[in-house]
């Protein structure tokens, strides 16, 4: 029995091993692309290379924590408001590749190393969480439309976005499996590499209740209630322990706070404060505005957009086939970043964590949807590191 399951785990990491860094392969290509179409414009300039594209935007953020750390004092502006700072970043992942940079010469290899083999990881558990729910077969093109996406740069960049998603997927692989214990270093973990792990409370409070209503036909013990209870207790404080660390380190109770709006006061003015669920309905009108539509139209929209993806949650069969688990959680963020975050570039990115929802695209139809499916993602992803790597020369192509 323990030859056979080393076995098959050799087998899903070999599996997973050949599309995932066939994968990188291709997102190599086309970072030399852009990096070769990069101009005077551009951000990175006319002497680009993979490197200088893999270590651009917020990666020099997190380079700056591992060379410097935090700062001790905020930086302010000549009106006194706080600017753009690395209090805004989390540490895990900087320390970490810092750490790697020792052995490998050099922070930028062991961040780029640290991200592409946390990505790695990431589509491993990716791939068991959705295999019992999936099967193997509709799991793997999971794991090929993940690692082909258009925000699959972010496996090759200097960034934290793979190294969260693997403690997020780990998280989910745990609460599927009841494996509550597992899930506590998890929480901590998820909680200081990226912004997010007030969403997973919110998840473990609405798993909770989604078991208690179940509890006749699946029955809750007192352990797992004493554990849900617990679990959404400590996501809760992790989730607010940075902004007291950032408090303490200061002398500034609005650090972490003030830190984060001085990115949202860039496009909204010097006056904005932070109002639970208003970034989104202020953005939708900032946007319309940009594109030459009426601002009203911008909140109408948001709320069409709210309800579409509410009902493709609740009615859609494709992803009811992914478990309430994941479904929970794909509400869960949405009504996170609903309510803290304000939609910039970036945006897309902030929706790599709906991977496991997104897998509904996998769920068993023609070989040709899945083939189309790829290939959109393919596009989507050389448009993505063009707009953001390639060219970069404007406010709405940052990453």
């Amino acid at each position: 029995m323990a030859e056979r399951r080393l076995r098959t785990a050799a087998s899903v990491a070999g599996t997973v091993a050949a599309v995932y860094f066939s994968a990188r392969l291709v997102t190599t290509v086309f970072f030399w692309i852009a990096a070769e179409l990069s101009g005077t414009h551009s951000r990175f300039g006319p002497d680009a290379t993979i490197s200088s594209l893999a270590m651009g935007w917020d990666a020099q953020w997190y380079w700056v924590i591992a060379d410097q750390g935090y700062p001790s004092q905020l930086p302010v502006d000549d009106t006194g408001r706080v600017t753009q700072n690395a209090w805004a970043f989390l540490p895990l992942f900087p320390w970490t590749a810092r750490a790697l940079g020792t052995v490998l010469g050099g922070y930028p290899t062991g961040a780029i190393v640290l991200a592409a083999v946390a990505g790695y990881a990431a589509s491993v558990v990716f791939f068991l969480l959705l295999r019992d729910r999936l099967g193997d077969t509709a799991a793997l093109w999971a794991v090929v439309f993940f690692a082909n996406g258009p925000l699959a740069a972010m496996f090759q960049m200097g960034y934290a976005e793979s190294l969260g998603l693997l403690w997020l997927f780990l998280a989910l692989w745990a609460l599927l499996r009841r494996r509550f214990v597992w899930m506590y270093p998890l929480v901590v973990l998820l909680g200081f590499t990226r912004p997010g792990v007030l969403a997973f409370a919110l998840l473990l409070g609405l798993y909770g209740i989604h078991r208690w209503i179940r509890r006749r036909d699946d029955p809750l013990p007192g352990s797992h209630i004493a554990h849900i209870i617990a679990l959404g207790a400590l996501a809760t404080i992790v989730g607010f322990a940075w902004q007291v660390i950032a408090g303490l380190a200061t002398g500034d109770p609005s650090a972490y706070l003030e830190t984060e709006l001085a990115w949202r006061r860039d496009w909204v003015g010097s006056e904005e404060q932070f109002v639970p669920f208003a970034g989104f309905v202020t953005a939708a009108r900032v946007w319309f505005g940009i594109w030459g539509l009426p601002p009203i139209w911008g909140p109408i929209a948001l709320v069409i957009l709210v309800v579409g993806a509410a009902a493709v949650l609740i009615r859609s069969s494709q992803v009811r086939r992914l478990g309430p688990e994941i479904r929970l959680w794909g509400a869960s963020y949405l009504v996170y970043l609903l309510a803290v975050f304000f939609p910039q570039s970036s945006t897309f990115r902030l929706l790599l964590p709906l991977s496991p929802v997104a897998a509904a695209v996998a769920v068993p139809r023609s070989r040709w949807w899945r083939i189309g499916v790829l290939v959109i993602c393919l596009a989507g992803q050389w448009v993505w590191i063009h707009e953001m790597l390639a060219l970069g020369d404007t406010f709405y192509r940052i990453p």
